[in-house]
């Protein structure tokens, strides 16, 4: 658990420090131009986040599956 904890803990530092990303297909730059330099980095950070979010939903739920499957494995062998 120790590992996981430090695992996720450097991920959000790395995704904090990160802050130089586009994120944005042509249609979303066109509008992000129109809108003004403000308002394009509010849209590029939320479709940031929304990438981010499945990510970290699949990671967890693979994570569990790895160790629910570890526990198994060490069961059957004993």
């Amino acid at each position: 658990m120790k590992k996981f904890v430090c695992f996720f803990i450097l991920c959000v530092c790395f995704f904090l420090i990160v802050n130089n990303v586009s994120a944005q297909c042509s249609i979303c730059t066109k509008t992000a131009s129109q809108l003004g330099e403000k308002a394009g980095l509010g849209l590029n950070t939320g479709i940031i986040y929304l990438m981010f979010t499945p990510f970290v939903i699949a990671g967890f739920i693979g994570y569990r599956w790895f160790k629910q499957e570890g526990s198994l494995r060490n069961k059957t062998e004993e």
